[in-house]
Formats: C-alpha cells, structure tokens, sequence
C-alpha cells in the first residue's frame, strides 16, 4: 500500500556531509543557491561537517522523496548538492578549481521518515574528499558506506 505524502510538503530536516581524508590545504564549501557558500560546521585534520538544511516534499510521478531548499541543485528528477574545493570555495593562491556532486536520488522515504521520527537525527553522507589525482574530490562522488544513512545525533 502506497504512504499518502500529501502532508510532506516543506518537511524540514538536517543533512550531513562527511568529507574524509580532504587533502590538506583546501578550502572545502558547500554551495548554496549560485554562489553563496557554507563553511564547515566543524573539522579536523581527518574531516570536515557540514550540517544544511533541506526540506522534502512529494515529487509528481515518483515514489521518491523530491530534495528541495537554497541547497539542492538540479532537476527534481536528478537532485544532488555541491560541495566545492579550491577557488570556488573562496580560497585564494591555490591550483584547484572544483565541485563535486553528492546526489541525492537514493534517499528514500524509509530514511526520510526515518529521520523525521527522531528529534536528533540527521540524514548522513560520507564522501571521500581526496581525487585519484590527490586533488580534492570532483565530479560525481560516491556515498561511502553502502549509501545514505540516518545518525542520532547526542542531545546536547
């Protein structure tokens, strides 16, 4: 039987982006809208987090949840986020110029309701921030550990 979703639309809730191993010296920056960028929310020398808000709502003609907010990029068929590096992160005096694409097209509405039911929950992505090329990630990036995950975050 098919969840009526009617009462989903502008639903709030938090994603992470993990960045792991991001070559050092990199500015890393999610972008939002066209060119306003979120810092890290936190680092250290083996991640950066990045916590942004997102909202989700019934896509028309899918049974997937449609990513929306200043965050989601794309078309509602093909959603992801940018995260970029170098330059298009603001950083100056550097030789790396890129942006990666986290998409978002495997998040289900299991994970969704999922995190929904949690007050501290957040819909998790880890990525891998270091390119073949030693650079920093580029392009289409994989979500590590068998995809997008929920985590319950410790009450602070």
């Amino acid at each position: 039987m098919k969840k009526d979703r009617a009462g989903m639309e502008n639903r709030e809730l938090v994603v992470r982006i993990v960045v792991r191993d991001a070559p050092p010296g990199v500015r890393f920056a999610m972008q939002r809208g066209k060119s306003e960028l979120l810092e890290p929310g936190s680092f250290t020398d083996e991640e950066l987090v990045f916590d942004l808000p997102v909202r989700v709502a019934s896509r028309p003609g899918s049974d997937a949840p449609n990513i929306l907010g200043p965050y989601a990029q794309g078309p509602a068929s093909d959603r992801f986020l940018y995260l970029n590096s170098g330059t298009m992160a603001g950083q100056t005096g550097t030789e790396w110029t890129r942006r990666a694409k986290i998409k978002t097209g495997t998040i289900s509405w299991a994970l969704v309701d999922a995190v929904l039911a949690q007050d501290n929950a957040v819909l998790l992505a880890d990525i891998h921030g270091l390119a073949r090329d030693g650079g920093p990630c580029c392009g289409t990036v994989p979500v590590l550990g068998g995809g997008w995950k929920v985590l319950s975050k410790p009450k602070v």
